[in-house]
């Protein structure tokens, strides 16, 4: 595939920016979206980040002062890899790669049965299988529910069980993927379907998002190409 460009990098860090604000939301905190960054004042919910950068070479002392620093446990995203944020106490938690597949790819019929999960009880069903047992479930919350822009996508298996999952958010004309997980038969499962799945709902919109390890590597091998570097800088301390 052609490698698309740039300002698809730009689209998909707004668009992961946007599904952060509305996860922050549902846990009671509002953000700010800026030129630069978009930013929250007190901490985000746990996998989330304080400011994720919205262009290449946002100013450092600009951005931290927009969120606290004083309690250990800030984030940053830094979504084109090219900030320095030592002098300030972080440090890099990870590396990853920006994804994109065109809208106009061809997709495959999807082995599991998906829906959306619309309501609370599914949600939560949804959420207990993403989790898997490591505590953390109780990140989705119901109000999440009341964003239109994101849709939680199960993929159920032959006798109900919500065995694969993800989260599309609409944006920046885009749809960005988030959250992708599978519980039986590794990350091909899941990336093998979503194309078809998101494409069945957003047929106009290309697909983003970022990932890194067996995610990424399976992302590709269905058709994702890898976009830019980001990197995700972490006071000690985050939980």
């Amino acid at each position: 595939m052609k490698t698309p460009n740039p300002s698809m990098v730009r689209a998909a860090a707004r668009n992961n920016a946007e599904w952060c604000a509305a996860m922050s939301r549902s846990h009671g905190v509002e953000g700010e979206l800026g030129e630069q960054a978009w930013t929250a004042p007190a901490r985000t919910p746990p996998y989330y980040p304080d400011a994720v950068t919205l262009v290449p070479g946002a100013a450092p002392d600009a951005l931290l002062a927009r969120i606290d620093t004083a309690a250990p446990g800030a984030s940053v995203k830094d979504s084109f890899a090219d900030l320095d944020l030592t002098r300030a106490g972080f440090q890099v938690l990870f590396e990853a790669r920006w994804i994109h597949r065109p809208a106009n790819e061809p997709a495959g019929t999807p082995g599991l049965a998906w829906e959306v999960a619309d309501d609370a009880d599914a949600l939560r069903a949804w959420a207990l299988a993403w989790d898997d047992g490591n505590g953390d479930a109780d990140l989705f919350r119901p109000e999440l529910l009341d964003d239109p822009a994101a849709s939680v996508l199960a993929g159920r298996s032959g006798d109900g069980r919500v065995v694969a999952g993800a989260v599309v958010s609409r944006g920046g004309q885009v749809a960005g993927i988030s959250n992708v997980f599978a519980r039986d038969d590794g990350p091909d499962t899941v990336w093998s379907d979503l194309p078809g799945v998101v494409h069945s709902l957003f047929p106009a919109l290309p697909l983003v998002g970022y990932e890194h390890g067996d995610d990424l590597t399976a992302a590709v091998r269905h058709g994702f190409e890898p976009i830019g570097p980001l990197r995700i800088w972490t006071h000690p301390g985050r939980g």
